[in-house]
């Protein structure tokens, strides 16, 4: 009688620990560099109890007036741009000519003078903007952050 040799069988398992190490480096990789890429305008917000837009309206156009009276301007692809009042207009126009019914905010910082944001908001109704709305900052929020 012959004896049959045990035959190993290959080994089914698969060692994690190496991917679990790629992982926790590109979340420390993605946490580092998220703050990052949040581009924006510092504006200080006036504090007001409003309604918030609603969820299903289109992509604002906002035009950011800055705390020294600058004006920049933001739009689909989220890049400010810095503009002046010529560059507005032109801007502006063509954006509300390509997109009938888009909404149209003014983002004031609340040191900023008055006239700055009446200034952009003439500017916006000139482009052909039916109406400019304000964006401002939920009380709450405001006390939160202090």
């Amino acid at each position: 009688m012959a004896h049959r040799q045990k035959t190993r069988r290959p080994m089914a398992e698969i060692n994690v620990v190496p991917y679990i190490d790629v992982m926790l480096v590109l979340l420390v990789i993605f946490m580092i560099t998220a703050p990052l890429l949040t581009q924006g305008v510092k504006v200080e917000l006036v504090e007001a109890d409003a309604r918030p837009i609603e969820e299903d309206a289109k992509r604002p156009l906002v035009v950011s007036v800055e705390a020294d009276g600058t004006w920049s301007i933001t739009y689909d692809d989220d890049r400010v741009q810095r503009v002046g009042p010529d560059e507005l207009l032109h801007k502006s126009a063509a954006i509300i000519k390509n997109n009938p019914g888009i909404p149209v905010l003014v983002k004031g910082d609340k040191q900023v003078a008055y006239d700055s944001v009446v200034q952009a908001m003439v500017v916006l109704q000139q482009a052909g903007a039916p109406s400019v709305g304000l964006i401002t900052q939920p009380p709450e929020t405001a006390a939160q952050d202090r």
